[in-house]
């Protein structure tokens, strides 16, 4: 097993040539490519430089600062690719000589090349359709989505609905008047929009803010009581003030789609493969050439593989299953899939969520806030039903994937794999997952790596959490569990990176800077012992999320016979002062040797 951040196997650099003996033991490998790395270690037994191969490259890259993620390879000065996957790494002279005619040919100019990026945990058709509707993302104060909102409905029919998402209360420079628990009444906001319906998500997916014309759709009123899971916030009086949290945001989003306004499959398709290209666009433009998806209801997956299987996915797609247990137990075993449209989807994983978020008071605590005392969070699926989703994961072959974020959900989980797994399973072959891991108490850490359970993290939540960790969660349990990478690592664990998009942007630089130095627009490091190395994040962004999907032979490193997927960058991340990480800037985005990014067209 190669692995991530797990301690390296080997220091020793290799070269071009002797490098290629390894390929042949990758399970995705066929045979002839095999014979010619046999083949090939056989000529560099005899003379070297030499080239390997009468067929010449599709691509080489050279006169640059190649960094392999491999302990064996270390930075090497190109690569060569051929048939989608890297052929061979070298010096520059040596990959250079393997060019033919045909070959594309990039002169790095002493520019760094990377594996391709891959996203942790994000949502691939939400980074689509967040293009789709109003971005809230970048809003000062409530004011200000007011007039979004007052402006989109003057373009907008009376009765269609209008949709945002991106609003965060905790990051506006004000509070809005009449607030409860932090939160907007809807007042102005319905004032504006006494015609059209308003659905407006919070930046963490968590909670949805609705108007009086979705209110009174759903049948929503002083009277509705919260559902388990969730929490209509109310006012003084009682009434709502138009936000819902977790579960309960449900009581009006159920009323819009089952209100006589509901697509026809035609449209509802249309919409679905626009969202899924919007995100291809948007993955690439940033380096992201894989991306895991954590979670897809089966029409999704149905599109996914209808693109996969014509070769028009573009960004390489490792899916979770979200769906209900009774569909798991009909649908798991027709599709689980692996590798489908050449190396272009995967389905493999389940995913269920047991809390919410820590912005909006969802995550589920041992102790109550610091903030709110009566409250601990919600637990927004009961373990009985996450243990049976786990159940039925082992029955047929899948990776478990639960969503915990409060400190009592990530010990739910854990206590959840260990019992399921039963004394005789090992944690480390099942490759279980932890989706964000963000609050976890002390004596839970450990167990991470003794049971190996993956923490599927991203590391831009931290700096963009940070301002409300403490309100939330008090001096002693932020410090001692807070975005703790380096605890987890300590504890023999696997941390992955990802931005959970389309929470936050997509974008892995952002991510990797706030891996690496822990801060946020204030400029003040978040607990800053618990920072990743420059090579700690690029692991956590590349083998670590292969590894995290049973990949780690196909990607995250750039060995030969593996993908070629890779990206150039303008600055070195490894070495560049920390203020200019934020300004590197993706140059090529490169899948299966293929440049299907480049900045300068």
């Amino acid at each position: 097993m190669l692995s991530a951040q797990i301690a390296p196997q080997s220091r020793r650099r290799w070269r071009l040539h002797c490098v290629l003996s390894d390929a042949c033991d990758l399970p995705m490998m066929n045979r002839s490519i095999c014979v010619f790395h046999l083949v090939a270690i056989m000529i560099a037994m005899v003379a070297c430089p030499v080239a390997l191969t009468a067929q010449a490259p599709d691509l080489v890259l050279h006169s640059g600062k190649v960094v392999t993620v491999d302990d064996r390879l270390g930075t090497v000065e190109a690569l060569a690719a051929r048939g989608g996957r890297i052929l061979a790494v070298g010096t520059s002279a040596e990959i250079r000589s393997l060019a033919g005619e045909a070959t594309n040919v990039i002169n790095l100019r002493g520019r760094t090349v990377i594996p391709g990026f891959i996203e942790g945990h994000g949502h691939f058709t939400g980074v689509g359709n967040a293009t789709m509707i109003l971005d809230l993302s970048k809003v000062d104060n409530w004011d200000q989505v007011v007039d979004m909102v007052a402006e989109a409905a003057k373009n907008t029919a009376p009765g269609e609905w209008i949709l945002g998402r991106g609003w965060h209360q905790e990051k506006w420079s004000k509070r809005p008047a009449g607030s409860v628990k932090g939160f907007p009444p809807h007042g102005s906001i319905s004032a504006a929009t006494p015609d059209n319906p308003v659905a407006l998500t919070h930046a963490s997916g968590h909670a949805s803010f609705f108007n009086q014309k979705a209110m009174d759709l759903a049948g929503v009123d002083s009277n509705t009581v919260s559902p388990k899971g969730g929490e209509i916030i109310k006012g003084e009086k009682g009434e709502p003030i138009g936000v819902f949290s977790e579960t309960a945001a449900g009581l009006v989003t159920r009323a819009r789609r089952s209100g006589g306004l509901r697509s026809s499959p035609s449209s509802r398709r249309k919409k679905l493969r626009r969202q899924i290209e919007l995100a291809i666009e948007d993955c690439l433009q940033k380096g992201v050439t894989s991306f895991q998806d954590a979670g897809s209801g089966f029409a999704t997956i149905d599109m996914f593989r209808e693109m996969a299987e014509r070769g028009e996915l573009g960004v390489r797609l490792w899916v979770m299953i979200r769906a209900s247990n009774q569909e798991l137990e009909r649908n798991l075993r027709d599709y689980r899939m692996v590798n489908v449209g050449d190396h272009s989807l995967t389905v493999r994983a389940v995913k269920r969520s047991i809390d919410g978020a820590l912005g909006s008071r969802g995550a589920w605590l041992l102790e109550p806030y610091a903030d709110e005392p009566a409250s601990s969070g919600l637990e927004t699926a009961t373990v009985a039903s996450v243990t049976r989703m786990a159940q039925l994961g082992l029955r047929h072959g899948y990776q478990v994937c639960v969503h915990a974020i409060g400190d009592r959900a990530n010990r739910e989980v854990l206590d959840i794999y260990e019992k399921v797994w039963g004394a005789q399973r090992d944690g480390r072959a099942m490759r279980w997952r932890i989706e964000h891991a963000q609050h976890i108490h002390r004596d839970d850490i450990p167990r991470f790596g003794k049971l190996g359970v993956i923490a599927s993290m991203q590391g831009v939540h931290c700096t963009s959490d940070a301002p409300y960790v403490l309100p939330r969660l008090g001096e002693q349990r932020a410090a001692e569990g807070a975005y703790v990478w380096q605890s987890l690592l300590r504890s023999g664990a696997v941390v992955t990176n990802g931005t959970d998009a389309p929470v936050e942007d997509v974008d892995p630089i952002a991510s990797y800077y706030a891996s690496v130095t822990r801060k946020g627009k204030s400029g003040v490091a978040f607990y800053p012992d618990q920072a990743m190395s420059r090579m700690e994040a690029l692991r956590s962004y590349t083998i670590a999320c292969a590894y995290a999907a049973f990949e780690e032979d196909l990607k995250g490193s750039l060995t030969p016979g593996k993908l070629a997927d890779l990206v150039v960058l303008s600055k070195d991340i490894l070495t560049v002062p920390e203020e200019e990480i934020l300004s590197t800037e993706v140059l090529y985005t490169i899948v299966g040797g293929e440049v299907v990014y480049d900045a300068s067209k």
